[in-house]
């Protein structure tokens, strides 16, 4: 198993090619060549080798290491996180233990943005209907499962909120 594997299918390489240019990896990764000095120069990527006329040679090595940092970034983690992670992953496999907390760490607030983002997104739905009834729309909005709202119930405690699940169906009519 490599640090890449993944459930999401890895972009085509060349077949029996493994030196690219700063050009070619940020047309592959969509990261500026300013970005990719950049990631050398704070430690974010390992030493990039060069060419004899100075020119950065990037492997498939590499390329696998900036996607997986593209993963990281993706979380919200912290720049200095990503370079720390990157110097224990560097040093040796006696920074397992460290490398794998920090991942924790990094998880836990993937799971908590994932919750706000839920929370977000079924007041959402709720409002969606709210106004769609309002106006009489029977159009459905397009969703991908059940929509689960928190709607505001004034009936009870302030504060609180009773949770619905409907299941959206597209109906279209004229007028």
């Amino acid at each position: 198993m490599t640090l890449m594997d993944s459930s999401s299918p890895a972009p085509v390489r060349p077949v029996g090619r493994d030196r690219y240019t700063i050009s070619e990896v940020a047309a592959r990764t969509g990261l500026s060549a300013y970005t990719l000095r950049w990631y050398e120069r704070i430690g974010l990527m390992p030493h990039v080798d060069r060419s004899h006329t100075g020119q950065r040679r990037f492997t498939d090595s590499d390329l696998d290491w900036l996607d997986f940092v593209g993963k990281l970034r993706l979380t919200g983690m912290p720049v200095a996180d990503m370079v720390r992670f990157a110097e224990l992953a560097r040093a040796g496999e006696h920074t397992m233990r460290d490398r794998r907390d920090l991942l924790v760490r990094t998880r836990a607030d993937v799971l908590a943005r994932v919750a706000e983002l839920r929370d977000t997104l079924a007041v959402l739905d709720y409002k969606i209907d709210f106004y769609g009834g309002a106006l009489g729309v029977t159009e459905a909005v397009e969703t991908a499962g059940p929509r689960t709202a928190a709607v505001p119930d004034c009936s009870t405690a302030p504060g609180a909120t009773v949770t619905t699940t409907t299941t959206t169906t597209t109906t279209t009519t004229k007028d």
